[in-house]
């Protein structure tokens, strides 16, 4: 193994921040070939493992990966947390000029890594990797693909179903996201929100060789709603859109009810249409509340100011 000993004071060049959820099985040949591939790269770097508190204990192997490379530094969440805040708490410990997201599944390739890098001297502060050739199952694609566009539309966003967390960030950058104070985290939507040059270079991903994903239809579904309710308002908007045209089209409904019995003295059942309008009209009420009350609900989260993950234990080398 090869392994860094950098000067504690040698400014950083990359920081490398891994979400771990499971993934034993890996994580040795992961560091391995980020180590090969940072030492040929850079002068300094440094590697942030993040233990969300999944499966298995991957927790155990941090450590002593740690222990051996002073370059590892390893957090260990209280609990899981998920994703997109483990990421927060690896940008919190990152010091480099250029910060690299990625995955723990070696589904994203650590070689890749030097085409991300590579791209930086186009004076772009953000390179994403865009997985061109996606190894996951067609479910997979399929709803990764359909969670993209519906996010795109009620966030007004536009996101490529090819691009997700794996890319590499400037420091300023970072600073820029981390100093978003929201309780929610969606880490590539507030890359977006926050600007700067971006370019995307195409990347070599494989399949996933040990474990199985953690993003099933229902994790997405509700990482969706969180989303949208966390970053837009267009719900709300479309409710008072659809508001307006229930009551214009009611008024029509009124306007030909009034012209038949005038002109042709037609007489209207009452009993099925006043049972079909009150139904119809109790549940646009109710979701009109229901959709009300998640927005208060996420304020409400806000409001309560508690921080967005716990360390349980930090390892690194001057620690």
């Amino acid at each position: 193994m090869n392994i860094a000993k950098p000067e504690k004071n040698q400014p950083v060049d990359i920081s490398v921040v891994v979400p771990v959820y499971g993934c034993d099985e890996c994580l040795i040949e992961l560091h391995n070939r980020l180590t090969n591939v940072l030492n040929s790269l850079v002068e300094k770097y440094e590697i942030i493992f993040i233990d969300d508190s999944g499966p298995g204990n991957p927790w155990c192997l941090i450590k002593e990966i740690a222990e051996m490379d002073n370059s590892v530094i390893g957090i260990k969440l209280s609990r899981n947390f998920g994703q997109h805040v483990a990421i927060f708490a690896g940008l919190t410990q990152s010091v480099g000029e250029w910060v690299v997201v990625m995955d723990c599944d070696l589904q994203d390739q650590p070689e890749e890594i030097v085409k991300l890098y590579n791209a930086t001297q186009n004076k772009a502060d953000i390179v994403f990797a865009q997985r061109i050739d996606r190894q996951d199952t067609y479910f997979k694609k399929l709803t990764s693909r359909i969670f993209y566009k519906v996010l795109g539309y009620l966030t007004d966003t536009k996101f490529d179903a090819s691009v997700a967390n794996f890319g590499i960030y400037h420091r300023k950058v970072i600073d820029a996201v981390l100093s978003m104070n929201e309780y929610h985290k969606i880490f590539p939507l507030m890359v977006r929100w926050i600007g700067f040059s971006s370019i995307s270079i195409p990347v070599t991903h494989v399949s996933r060789e040990t474990g199985k994903t953690s993003y099933t239809f229902r994790a997405l579904l509700k990482l969706s709603i969180d989303i949208v309710l966390s970053f837009s308002d267009k719900p709300l908007r479309l409710i008072i859109k659809g508001g307006f045209i229930v009551s214009f089209l009611s008024a029509l409904y009124t306007v030909s009810i009034i012209f038949n019995a005038i002109i042709y003295g037609t007489q209207v059942p009452g009993w099925a249409s006043v049972m079909v309008s009150l139904w119809f009209i109790s549940g646009v009420l109710i979701s009109i509340i229901g959709v009300v009350g998640l927005y208060v609900g996420k304020t409400f989260d806000e409001s309560k100011c508690r921080p967005i993950f716990i360390v349980n234990e930090l390892k690194k080398f001057d620690t």
